[in-house]
């Protein structure tokens, strides 16, 4: 998906990793042969070619085999992890992804190391909302509304989710804030354990 990409881009580029991009399996196998990256994300699900094919393909080649893959999957499935590595995915991480797991996947597969800027200015933290305060505001806007947020975070559409919180009404400000400061800090699994609240009873 364009959302997911551009969401992989945006945690990468910053770190200086050369990146490339493609819209489906036929272009990653395209870009591969060019370009012969060290490590792809490949998202399992792409128009044209799929996933599963595109790693097959590479996979298939002495040249493939030096090149890490790591599935990206909106599946929930365990057998989904299976299928994956038995394609030839060297790694598996589901979707929505945090932040952490992507560079500590990339540390393993490439063997980088990061180096953390200290923050040297004293800023308060943001005030926490309890998730008690948070459900019961959320349980005011309509539950096919929760159920589409929902959806749209299982599957990392961030440009649906955003849009989703933007119809929030003010009177639930401090909702529609902490679920914004969630989606920029990637921080979904929080908002699933949220709306499953509602989704669950």
């Amino acid at each position: 998906r364009f959302d997911n990409r551009q969401l992989l881009i945006k945690l990468l580029d910053p770190l200086g990793f050369e990146l490339k991009e493609a819209a489906n399996g036929l272009e990653a196998i395209a870009i591969w042969e060019e370009w012969e990256p060290h490590l792809i994300w490949m998202d399992m699900r792409m128009p044209v070619m799929n996933g599963y094919e595109a790693v097959k393909s590479i996979k298939s080649t002495t040249k493939g085999e030096a090149t890490a893959i790591i599935a990206l999957s909106a599946s929930v499935l365990e057998e989904e992890r299976s299928f994956v590595l038995s394609a030839g995915c060297d790694d598996f991480v589901r979707k929505p992804f945090r932040e952490e797991v992507l560079f500590e996947k990339m540390a393993q597969h490439l063997g980088v190391r990061y180096i953390y800027e200290e923050n040297v200015e004293s800023q308060s933290p943001p005030e926490e909302i309890s998730l008690s305060v948070l459900e019961s505001a959320l349980r005011q806007m309509p539950r096919q509304w929760v159920v589409n947020l929902h959806n749209a975070t299982l599957e990392g559409d961030v440009r649906v989710v955003t849009e989703a919180i933007a119809q929030i009404p003010p009177s639930l400000s401090a909702l529609q804030t902490t679920l914004s400061n969630w989606v920029n800090q990637y921080q979904f699994e929080e908002i699933l354990e949220l709306t499953g609240l509602i989704i669950d009873n």
